[in-house]
């Protein structure tokens, strides 16, 4: 009898180890990748709100991994099935079912080139997000107007408009607009920060008026070395009493607030056009920023260059730099206004 439980033991133990290695080989094999290393890598995106078994059986199909089922078991058998993260990926060929589920789980989606140029608008800039697939232009437009992140940053404005700092950014796809717009401004006072190492101490309004003129002179200038001096024709005006007079304001005021092309030149009616952002028609500063200005057209708002210069103006169709004058005699002699196209 007991020769016998032994034999029905030892047999019973044998199975299952055939059984367990039978499984094992199995799951080695479907573990392995259906394409060779060499192959082309995939393009693969995960929807929001997509199930695990839609993300595997899609996998499958695209021929990423062998067996739909193990990539199931394996989320399960680790806790990840709500882990698999919202984006776009580049798969390359030659990874395991389990290499696979690491790292559609670990948040290493493609990361996409979004290119913010000098001078262009928040709504601008809203809608190559959108284009890009970053985030919709709604949802940055409304991101920037939070109170809440606008108190974070201490803007004493309505908007961060001004502040959303020109650059070359990596975001992924559907990325929250208010962690894209926070990451612009943490930008912008890293930058501000190395042009003015003491700007923790200034005033938010004045902070916000210095802005305000980098972002006129950002629209206004040519050259890198005439900014600072475009700069001190604008402050020597507010100095003085005078209007800004700048034509750049003018164009906001067609483009941004009444939805016209922007105008390759300016006639002497569209300086009569309504707008406080007019500077042709209202004293002091616009109420705010009209572009979102560079380090150049920073720099020389906050270090403008010391000169008695009133007016500047282009100094011919092709010209690339414009004309410094302290009488408005010498100005006059000036026929044609031109504005730097954004």
């Amino acid at each position: 009898m007991l020769r016998t439980a032994v034999r029905i033991i030892t047999l019973v133990v044998l199975a299952l180890f055939l059984l367990g290695s039978a499984l094992a080989a199995v799951a080695y094999y479907l573990n392995q990748p259906p394409q060779e290393q060499g192959g082309s890598a995939v393009s693969f995106r995960i929807e929001s709100g997509e199930s695990l078994g839609r993300i595997a059986a899609r996998l499958e199909k695209a021929g990423v991994i062998r067996e739909d089922l193990l990539l199931r078991g394996i989320s399960r058998l680790r806790g990840t099935q709500t882990a698999f993260q919202t984006g776009s990926y580049r798969l390359e060929p030659g990874q395991t079912t389990v290499r696979v589920h690491d790292y559609l789980t670990s948040g290493g989606q493609v990361l996409h080139k979004v290119t913010v140029p000098e001078g262009w608008t928040a709504t601008d800039i809203a809608a190559r997000l959108e284009s890009r697939g970053i985030t919709p232009a709604d949802e940055f437009e409304k991101a920037i107007e939070s109170r809440e992140l606008l108190d974070a940053f201490s803007i004493e404005a309505e908007s961060a408009e001004g502040f959303l700092y020109p650059d070359t950014y990596l975001f992924n796809q559907d990325y929250p607009a208010e962690k894209v717009a926070r990451h612009m401004l943490s930008t912008f006072f890293g930058v501000l920060r190395e042009i003015e190492p003491d700007i923790e101490e200034m005033d938010s309004q004045e902070l916000f008026e210095r802005v305000i003129v980098a972002s006129i002179v950002e629209r206004e200038y040519l050259t890198k070395e005439e900014a600072p001096k475009i700069a001190s024709v604008f402050y020597n005006r507010l100095d003085g009493g005078y209007r800004l007079e700048s034509c750049a304001t003018v164009a906001y005021v067609m483009t941004e607030e009444q939805g016209l092309d922007h105008p390759e030149k300016l006639f002497y009616r569209d300086l009569e056009r309504e707008s406080p952002y007019n500077t042709y028609r209202n004293s002091g500063l616009p109420p705010g920023p009209i572009s979102n200005p560079g380090k150049v057209a920073l720099d020389a708002a906050f270090h403008p260059a010391d000169t008695d210069y009133y007016y500047f103006v282009l100094e011919g169709p092709e010209a690339d730099e414009h004309h410094f004058s302290k009488s408005l005699e010498e100005h006059n002699e000036a026929k044609v206004l031109y504005l730097k196209n954004p």
